[in-house]
């Protein structure tokens, strides 16, 4: 450039231009000559190059080398060309200005920290979006570590940066930036807490991107979408979104169903509540109608054979239905429930299975249905869930049993005709 700038100003001479207009006219030359040959290197790289380059890389196997491409390498690559251009330029340019010439390289100096930073990011943003893809890592907060990567980054930058502008060493920045500890750690405290928080919960493995997460204290309900160093993102079912910081998640109580969803399985627990008051031996006749129900049949001739040996053995006076050994109707309809849960197509033998009393209360006797379906999704699981209690409140009726619920207006309707 400088020796462009003493052909240039031999030409001039040359042509007999009035030496007071000389370095004006050389100044514009080579100020137009900077400016073509910074658009000129600025569509090479992001352009020409990056068409040229982008073919090669679009025909590898690898990923990583398109996810540069995405975070637009060329454009920070050309960003560094017009650097190193302007770097060779201004120096010619404003040789005859040595303040304006001072700062300029102060600002090229401190523009070229920023370059090779931006360089540096663009690098790192497309190796977290490559791991995060792994099986290794996609289950990993790996935004977080990213995060704190490019904090780090930018503050290297801005003190570099700054000690260009004053002259001074980094090092005696960062000593004065450590007299500002109290004042850094209250800037910087969400962020502080939440590289802790990642740290736990990455350790600990209390979350993932994909769990089923539910904090009722923030009405949330959903799966966890992101984990960054500050938030972790929840899209609920009802398709909002919920932000909530990271260090809640180590300071607060959460509920995760991952066990659920690993298990194979998830659990039906829930009360079928039977009057009291339709609660009977079985009878004879009953038992002839109960052995025509091809599930219990089998067991109801068992039982009736091991009850009947049992009061015989002891010489009981069954003609009193208190005496001795019986079967109730209740007992038969819970076997009947487990039986009809461990032939469902819906249920998950290999899990817990059982339908059992609980004390009874105002409202009757509890029956409680616990098993565990095949599928974990919901939809799914709310249909067999459903298909399983509209069988058994149906098939209450056919063995005797009553099922409780309070009374509406029609049973009072139903009480007045009957005494009317």
């Amino acid at each position: 450039m400088k020796e462009i700038k003493l052909r240039f100003e031999a030409f001039l001479h040359h042509q007999n231009i009035s030496e007071e207009i000389v370095p004006s006219l050389v100044f514009l030359g080579l100020l137009a000559m900077a400016i073509i040959l910074l658009t000129l290197s600025v569509f090479v790289t992001r352009i020409v190059l990056r068409k040229l380059i982008g073919k090669i890389i679009s025909k590898t196997k690898t990923g990583w080398d398109d996810l540069l491409i995405k975070h637009r390498l060329f454009k920070g690559i050309g960003f560094l060309v017009s650097v190193i251009v302007l770097k060779e330029a201004v120096p010619v340019l404003f040789e005859d200005w040595p303040k304006t010439l001072g700062f300029l390289n102060k600002v090229l100096d401190a523009y070229f920290v920023f370059v090779i930073i931006h360089l540096v990011v663009i690098f790192l943003k497309a190796t977290e979006e490559h791991l995060s893809g792994s099986e290794v890592f996609i289950e990993k907060p790996l935004a977080s570590y990213f995060q704190l990567f490019r904090i780090i980054l930018y503050i290297i930058a801005f003190i570099l940066a700054l000690s260009i502008f004053l002259g001074k060493s980094p090092i005696y920045l960062l000593g004065a930036f450590g007299a500002m500890t109290a004042v850094l750690l209250l800037i910087f405290k969400d962020t502080i807490l939440g590289l802790v928080a990642s740290v736990q919960i990455s350790a600990n493995d209390m979350i993932r991107i994909g769990d089923w997460i539910e904090m009722p204290k923030y009405n949330t309900d959903g799966d966890v979408i992101a984990i960054n160093l500050n938030t972790v993102k929840i899209q609920n079912f009802d398709k909002t979104i919920t932000t909530i910081p990271t260090y809640y998640f180590v300071t607060e109580s959460f509920k995760n169903w991952r066990g659920m969803q690993q298990s194979g399985g998830r659990r039906i627990k829930r009360n079928i509540m039977v009057n009291i008051y339709s609660i009977r031996f079985v009878t004879p006749e009953m038992m002839e109608r109960f052995k025509k129900v091809e599930l219990i049949s089998d067991y109801l001739t068992e039982r009736q054979k091991e009850i009947d040996n049992y009061n015989e053995s002891r010489d009981i006076n069954t003609d009193v239905f208190v005496n001795g050994r019986r079967m109730t109707n209740v007992g038969v309809f819970r076997e009947y429930i487990q039986r009809y849960l461990q032939n469902h197509p819906g249920i998950n033998r290999d899990l817990s299975l059982m339908v059992r009393q609980q004390p009874s209360n105002e409202f009757g006797l509890p029956l409680e249905i616990y098993c565990f379906t095949k599928s974990i999704h919901w939809t799914e699981y709310e249909t067999i869930q459903s298909d399983i209690f509209d069988h058994v409140l149906a098939s209450a009726s056919f063995f005797g049993i009553s099922i409780y619920q309070s009374p509406a207006g029609e049973d009072y309707q139903r009480i007045a005709g009957a005494t009317a």
